[in-house]
């Protein structure tokens, strides 16, 4: 793979400042195939919706606009996973934890740039899968390709999870009763939203619910301001002030500011379509000021209003009766319906994969689609911790795909031609594998005790 460029053209990509300003000067010095059809607006808009939630969701849909379309219009975040899971993060590690927030988010920002770098030194590179196989082959591939598919199935996994906690604090009293077996509380609204979803997952075209799901930053902004405003208006009030430093909850804290990062394996999709790719960084720059900050006041608003007491989700310590209330938990549960499907669709295809000659048949595909559905409805119900699960996510596998992999592919393909950008990728380094080891377990740990206690 090496021999597919010349050693002089990747140095002088290679050596290129990681932060350009987007003048003449770098076009003059560095040649930048040619791009696709996204404004600088729009690709800021993608980013800063990739960064909302989970980049994962976006996969099915980015693919079916850049090649069909040859556009990105709205690239799809997941509401209600990061943000709702913010103010539970801050709690868990206390106040001096944001520290925390901003270095990991530098860290993610810097492994953004070493992406872009990256595709700069092979322009055959069009998905992040290319960058783990450009490095290392093609267990590097492999590797980057398990980590994104794992995480996609447990974030949907997790939805289920958030859809029966929010349906069981609006509806406490309801049950069913099905051969005999009754089923009540949490678990009888996994099993009907799952119920529900399934047909979106058999369909054959999924760009309804593409453009559908193509409002995760107006959700996110829908379910900050009427937080806000439950703490504003409806006596909740803002009058928690919480704990400086919680060194036990520092693990957890950690493992979920990591998963609100996620968003780096759609970056080289965001880089390709860009018209004037040499304003990637500046894109990236914006993309994670308006999200830190974002999260930040989340995390401030949510920790103010609850404490130690907020739950893994902000919006389950909400007043149920007020409208501010209602329209946050609402809002949170009408998202995922409409993006469990595509979320869920590039696992699909990959399992489908697994059966050549059969996976083209209709009946074989609903048969493999339904029970992926069937084994996360049984992760829902066998792990209904959403905070410690999105924790383990964000440990292993969050950090992993957005820190980790990065870092160590640009140092494969690029060595070292700085002093300075040594000591950043090994310093991101250091930090990604002490959050993923620290958190792994504590997250295992957690989830592990909680399973055994009972929920």
């Amino acid at each position: 793979m090496e021999g597919r460029h010349g050693s002089g053209e990747r140095d002088s990509s290679l050596r290129q400042p990681l932060f350009d300003g987007g003048g003449g000067g770098l076009e003059a010095n560095h040649h930048y195939p040619k791009g696709g059809n996204t404004s600088f607006f729009k690709t800021f808009f993608n980013g800063v919706n990739a960064l909302s939630g989970s980049f994962l969701v976006v996969l099915c849909f980015l693919s079916f606009l850049f090649f069909y379309c040859n556009l990105l219009s709205v690239k799809i975040c997941t509401p209600g996973v990061g943000i709702l899971s913010i103010p539970f993060a801050l709690a868990s590690g206390g106040w001096l934890s944001l520290v925390l927030l901003f270095a990991i988010a530098l860290a993610a920002f810097y492994a953004g740039l070493l992406i872009k770098r990256c595709m700069e030194a092979d322009s055959t590179i069009r998905t992040f899968p290319d960058i783990g196989e450009r490095a290392f082959g093609n267990i590097g591939r492999t590797v980057a390709s398990v980590f994104m598919y794992t995480e996609l199935y447990l974030v949907v996994s997790g939805f289920l999870i958030l859809e029966g906690d929010n349906l069981h604090n609006l509806f406490p009293e309801v049950q069913f009763e099905a051969y005999g077996l009754k089923v009540g509380g949490r678990a009888s609204f996994v099993i009907i939203v799952a119920l529900i979803i399934l047909p979106s997952v058999w369909l054959d075209n999924l760009s309804i619910l593409s453009y559908i799901s193509a409002t995760g930053v107006i959700a996110s902004i829908i379910i900050v301001v009427s937080i806000f405003c439950a703490g504003a208006f409806d006596a909740v009030g803002f009058h928690h002030k919480g704990e400086l430093l919680n060194w036990s909850g520092i693990p957890t804290a950690v493992s979920l500011y990591g998963f609100c990062y996620c968003a780096h394996p759609v970056f080289p999709t965001l880089y390709n379509s860009m018209k004037k790719r040499h304003h990637f960084s500046k894109v990236l720059l914006l993309c994670f000021l308006c999200t830190t900050i974002s999260y930040a006041s989340m995390a401030v608003i949510g920790y103010l209003m609850f404490g130690p007491k907020v739950d893994s989700q902000i919006t389950l310590n909400l007043p149920i009766r007020k409208l501010s209330s209602r329209v946050a938990i609402y809002t949170t549960l009408v998202n995922p319906l409409s993006k469990y499907a595509l979320m869920l669709e590039p696992v699909s295809s990959a399992t489908e994969n697994w059966f050549p000659g059969y996976h083209k048949k209709r009946p074989v595909r609903i048969l493999i689609r339904t029970a992926l559905v069937a084994t996360q409805v049984f992760v829902a119900l066998a792990v209904p911790f959403f905070g410690y699960l999105m924790s383990l996510v964000g440990a292993f596998l969050s950090v992993t795909a957005s820190i980790t992999i990065p870092c160590l592919c640009y140092l494969k393909i690029a060595g070292m031609h700085r002093n300075l950008e040594l000591v950043l990728t090994l310093s991101s380094l250091v930090l990604s594998a002490l959050i993923a080891i620290f958190g792994t377990y504590t997250s295992l740990v957690q989830l592990i005790q909680g399973t055994v206690v009972g929920y």
